[in-house]
């Protein structure tokens, strides 16, 4: 049975965690087309929690004091993300411009679990911002706890719940993604929040 100051660090872990990652992001867009078209659902769910999960811990660790001892690792995470969201970005608002896409297995081969994963990590690893919000901001919090595993749980159960819905939530809008234009749309969305995402950063 957890004390009071573990069940108040969890439940502010999990409320701080949803809060961080609600907002609409890279990560998140992925996550939802793969749930739209039903694609690798549970291995990119899984591997989002799970690297939530470890930035979370490591930042509840203290890990978030080794940026300031390797004074490059910072830009070079910043300029390395940029250029990925560039690149990832433009290739959404090329599929935005081309069209012709819909909700149907019909219109391609289905991306191999090995390259999905890939996009996927690179989405969650390379985006500064992950580390800043998990590593940093929640590690920073957490130090005003005693119950630092509880706190850390809470933050991980907040990303896994989160990632969960999304994904398998998504296929509720499969009948409005039916329609090619809705994902001309959802291309045009994602590649213009990447590419804010990679201005942000530089």
């Amino acid at each position: 049975m957890m004390t009071s100051d573990a069940a108040s660090a969890f439940l502010a872990a999990y409320g701080l965690g949803l809060s961080l990652i609600v907002a609409i992001g890279a990560q998140n867009a992925f996550v939802l087309r793969q749930g739209l078209r039903r694609e690798h659902v549970l291995p990119v769910v899984l591997t989002c929690a799970i690297s939530d999960a470890v930035l979370i811990a490591a930042g509840v660790a203290g890990f978030a004091g080794i940026s300031s001892g390797v004074p490059w690792l910072v830009p070079a995470m910043r300029y390395g993300g940029a250029l990925f969201l560039f690149v990832y970005g433009g290739l959404a608002l090329r599929n935005a411009w081309r069209g012709g896409q819909a909700l149907t297995r019909a219109e391609g081969p289905t991306p191999g679990l090995g390259r999905t994963i890939t996009i996927c990590l690179l989405l969650t690893w390379g985006n500064p911002h992950v580390y800043l919000d998990t590593v940093g901001l929640m590690g920073a919090i957490s130090s005003g706890y005693h119950s630092k595993l509880a706190f850390a749980l809470g933050g991980a159960l907040a990303s896994a719940s989160f990632f969960t819905a999304l994904g398998f939530g998504a296929r509720f809008l499969a009948p409005v993604f039916a329609r090619p234009t809705a994902w001309r749309w959802l291309d045009a969305v994602i590649g213009v929040v990447m590419w804010s995402i990679a201005l942000s950063l530089l």
